[in-house]
């Protein structure tokens, strides 16, 4: 059978609300710069500010709209598609994939893909969504998207479940390890307390406040960082102070250097009850730092090998044994702990899997 597809390299545009300090914008920005340049041409939009952004982008062009809201540049995105003429769209983040979901019904040539974020029918619960009018729009627009990428098997058996959408629209790629996650050295280890880390946004759905909780009730001293920031910043302060673990704990709401700080602890700490695909336990392996968390929605299982790079503890009690359980472990070996993730999650495997996409979507 002959394929309609010309030699001429197919044109992709990435789309995004903002390239801030996130999964989605990390993932998003990385796959459009090491696509294959033999095969597509990448290009990025982003609905918000060049000020915005986090991540350097110099690999791929990039365009900015300069709009407040995703709702304000509805007919930007329409004008921008026109003009353009990609093959392939390419969104991430719920709104956003509705949105072109049904922008997409005006291009019927251009084919559209929403890469999804979240098990949305879990996540919605911490975001005040209005449930009904939320699964509505969430099951209509997706329709119109030519494919939906979901980065773990939790987040398929979703779509499939709670939002109608079709087995054969659906395409599991789990997220790919990025470039700056090296394995740890014998110099790393600058510290003679345990050191935890929780590289997390500030919201209610990460669970920091059951960690924390955990901690307040441990034997032993320790230090323990927090990367992120977000909406619960205060009352987590609050809360530390009120457990007396205020002075053990560090807090960076920004940094560039995740991978020093990982590479520099013990152990990870994971409290998430919902997550896309967590792409900080990825990192913390990669670097050879093992994991304790809570089990949730979102590729923990796929991602955690119990006894080989970490923990799944099913409540509070369980999480505070696993955790003294993990630093009385003296078999982690960082070689296998990188190599748990790297077999599986490797930047070369994943971007095969969007390539092989892109090609089976346009043939």
């Amino acid at each position: 059978m002959t394929s309609n597809i010309s030699h001429k390299n197919k044109k992709i545009l990435f789309v995004l609300p903002s390239l801030v300090a996130g999964g989605a914008e990390r993932i998003m920005s990385f796959v459009s710069q090491e696509i294959d340049t033999s095969k597509f041409d990448a290009e990025l939009l982003l609905t918000g500010f060049e000020k915005d952004t986090f991540y350097d982008v110099h690999k791929v062009k990039v365009t900015y709209l300069n709009k407040s809201r995703v709702l304000h540049s509805i007919w930007p995105l329409y004008q921008f598609i026109r003009q353009s003429k990609p093959d392939i769209v390419l969104s991430s983040i719920s709104h956003l994939n509705s949105i072109l979901g049904l922008i997409s019904i005006f291009f019927p040539r251009i084919k559209f893909i929403g890469r999804e974020a979240n098990v949305l029918s879990v996540v919605k619960a911490y975001k005040g969504h209005n449930t009904a009018l939320y699964n509505a729009i969430t099951k209509i627009s997706y329709r119109f998207l030519d494919m939906i990428i979901c980065q773990s098997k939790d987040m398929k058996n979703d779509m499939q479940k709670n939002f109608g959408i079709p087995a054969e629209k659906l395409k599991l790629i789990n997220n790919p390890i990025t470039n700056d996650f090296h394995l740890k050295g014998p110099s790393d280890k600058k510290h003679d307390k345990i050191q935890f880390i929780t590289v997390a946004s500030l919201k209610s759905q990460k669970g920091h406040e059951r960690i924390l909780k955990v901690l307040g009730n441990l034997d032993f001293d320790f230090t323990y960082l927090m990367i992120g920031d977000g909406p619960e910043r205060e009352r987590l302060k609050t809360l530390m102070e009120d457990l007396g673990i205020g002075p053990k704990i560090t807090h960076i709401p920004h940094t560039k250097e995740v991978a020093t700080y990982l590479a520099q602890s013990d152990l990870f700490l994971q409290g998430s009850y919902v997550e896309g695909f967590p792409n900080c336990l990825l990192e913390s392996c990669s670097v050879g730092t093992p994991i304790v968390a809570f089990d949730a929605y979102g590729g923990l299982d796929e991602i955690i090998e119990i006894g080989v790079n970490g923990f799944i503890a099913k409540d509070e009690t369980a999480y505070g044994d696993l955790i003294r359980k993990a630093i009385d472990e003296t078999t982690w070996n960082p070689e296998k702990i990188r190599h748990s993730v790297h077999k599986k999650f490797s930047k070369e495997k994943i971007l095969r899997a969007y390539e092989k996409l892109f090609l089976d979507v346009l043939a």
